[in-house]
């Protein structure tokens, strides 16, 4: 099975599923995957997950990350911990996701996956704001010009008018892909609106426990966006006052 993380469905996001542990891979087989997402990413920074059943995950289209702690990661791993754990999955990964705020420090894995014509995601975090949008779009700068394939934003929504100015951000053209998502009690609905301006990428658990607050259950989610019409203009900006 081959998915091009670049090549987004006409019609809606990937859906990427997400293994909160090791527990959330037992049972899995390749029919239950194809109906909860098109992409499973491994978080490689959760405790337990090295050592896991992967069987089933053999032929599915998957991505790797291993996260810093200030961007969620359960253990404390350096710069240079999470890159060699990233080079170790190369051969067997559609897609590797780095931290933008961490490209410096893992430049040349950022080469190697250019070598090897890899797709990469650049993410940001933040789990208490959303930071306002000159910081959100010098973080997709930042990814662009990296090069990666895609850029990924996920922050905590304190209100209605964060979640407006989210799917603002996914609205506009950054000059890469961009795929966006809410966390927090904001999260699920955000996530469905964000799928309806064009997020290239929606993420849900696989499991019980998920890697992110705000997070779907993969099969409803990919049941839902499914169901949804894509938007073509921007509704959200009210009409000049005449």
């Amino acid at each position: 099975m081959s998915r091009d993380l670049r090549l987004r469905p006409a019609d809606r996001p990937w859906i990427v599923g997400c293994p909160g542990d090791a527990a959330a891979l037992r049972g899995l087989d390749a029919a239950r995957l194809d109906a909860a997402c098109d992409f499973v990413e491994i978080r490689l920074d959760l405790p337990g997950i090295l050592a896991a059943d992967w069987s089933a995950l053999h032929a599915f289209p998957k991505g790797y990350t291993a996260r810093s702690a200030s961007e969620g990661g359960v253990r404390p791993l350096s710069a240079a911990e999470r890159t060699a754990l990233l080079r170790e999955v190369l051969e067997v990964a559609d897609w590797i996701d780095l931290e933008v705020a961490e490209l410096d420090a893992m430049a040349p894995l950022v080469g190697m996956l250019r070598a090897r014509n890899l797709p990469w995601i650049g993410s940001f975090h933040d789990f208490s704001k959303l930071p306002d949008d000159a910081r959100l779009d010098h973080a997709a700068r930042l990814a662009r010009d990296a090069g990666a394939a895609v850029f990924k934003l996920a922050a905590w929504l304190q209100n209605p008018e964060d979640l407006a100015r989210l799917a603002r951000f996914q609205s506009r053209d950054h000059g890469i892909p961009v795929a966006t998502m809410g966390m927090g009690p904001l999260g699920p609905v955000s996530r469905l609106l964000c799928a309806q301006f064009g997020s290239h990428l929606a993420y849900g658990r696989l499991g019980a426990t998920p890697t992110a607050p705000g997070q779907w259950d993969a099969v409803l989610l990919k049941q839902a966006v499914g169901a949804l019409e894509p938007v073509a203009t921007n509704p959200i900006d009210p009409p000049a006052p005449r």
